[in-house]
């Protein structure tokens, strides 16, 4: 039996006439056409001969929704609005010069200043007033027994009123540069972000007297009676003024900004920024980080006030997450 091919005249009719390969019939095992075997079988159909390519792409898809062509590698995301390269924008987003957007910040950065000084200058009205109730009330004796103010350079006195009537206008200007920072980054959020975001603005007000309210009623009479007692007995006390008033108002400040610490963190977790799980696993190093700030900004030779800050952003922080553990928000 010979192990030549059956019919080479076939190929060599076929590669004169122009035609390929494909368009001849099949042979069958015996090396037979199936134009001769009228005995034989037709093969299964599959579907795959009537399949042409040139009728249209192939398109595949890698189980994510990710749909692609076979023939161009370049994948295409149904899902998404193609504004800009197939990744949807926000609503209002467009290109500006950096020279608009640095004039937009300047003028907003104007108006919370304006209301800074003009919240200034109400509280120097009433400064001197303001100066006896919290000398009053922040040491942890009898009206009567309190130690007087000693005022040791001449211009302690109005220095402090400034600073006692800063606070008031820093008060003044904290939510109008919640609302005009918002302002400012309006047309890159998207209407979710949005509504988070309004939200936050009487939230920060809101927690920002919370803190102060909290360092005036808590946090300065137990320091200040810790100071009485680690002096008592050794030494007359005398209290300074200025230096009195810049513990108090650095205190106060500083934990009116703790007191964002839970809307910062619902915050994050509402954008998608980060999850509940995330922060509670990282929770020794957002401790460290609190104990680190509380030293910096909050400074006392006793450690006695950075303690106490520090602890209390602690507590804020695991605070936050055991909410919104109970309220099953990851």
């Amino acid at each position: 039996m010979s192990d030549e091919p059956a019919d080479d005249r076939d190929v060599e009719g076929t590669r004169e006439s122009g035609g390929s390969p494909d368009e001849r019939q099949p042979a069958d095992a015996s090396g037979a056409g199936s134009d001769t075997d009228s005995n034989a079988e037709p093969a299964a159909d599959d579907g795959s001969a009537d399949y042409d390519e040139s009728d249209g792409p192939s398109l595949e898809t890698d189980g994510e929704g990710v749909v692609g062509d076979r023939h161009n590698p370049e994948p295409t995301y149904p899902d998404r609005d193609d504004d800009i390269g197939g990744i949807s924008t926000p609503p209002d987003d467009e290109e500006m010069p950096l020279a608009d957007h640095i004039e937009e910040m300047v003028l907003r950065l104007a108006v919370v200043l304006l209301f800074g000084a003009g919240g200034t200058a109400i509280g120097l009205l009433w400064a001197s007033q303001a100066i006896e109730f919290v000398w009053f009330n922040v040491f942890p004796y009898e009206v009567s027994e309190v130690p007087p103010p000693h005022v040791y350079h001449p211009l302690e006195l109005w220095l402090t009123r400034i600073k006692i009537s800063s606070l008031l206008g820093i008060m003044f200007a904290l939510p109008v540069l919640v609302y005009e920072c918002y302002l400012f980054m309006r047309p890159g959020l998207y209407p979710n972000e949005r509504k988070y975001y309004l939200a936050a603005v009487p939230t920060s007000v809101v927690l920002a007297a919370g803190g102060m309210l909290f360092s005036y009623i808590l946090v300065l009479p137990i320091l200040f009676e810790y100071f009485t007692y680690y002096a008592e007995g050794s030494a007359e006390i005398a209290y300074a003024l200025g230096e009195t008033f810049n513990l108090i108002i650095t205190l106060t400040g500083f934990l009116a900004v703790v007191f964002q610490i839970p809307l910062f963190m619902m915050l994050a977790i509402m954008m998608g920024v980060t999850t509940r799980r995330w922060l509670a696993q990282k929770r020794l190093y957002f401790w460290a980080a609190f104990a680190g700030l509380s030293f910096m900004f909050t400074i006392d030779p006793t450690m006695m006030a950075p303690i106490l800050v520090a602890v209390t952003m602690i507590l804020l922080f695991e605070g936050t997450l055991f909410v919104l553990k109970w309220v099953g928000r990851e």
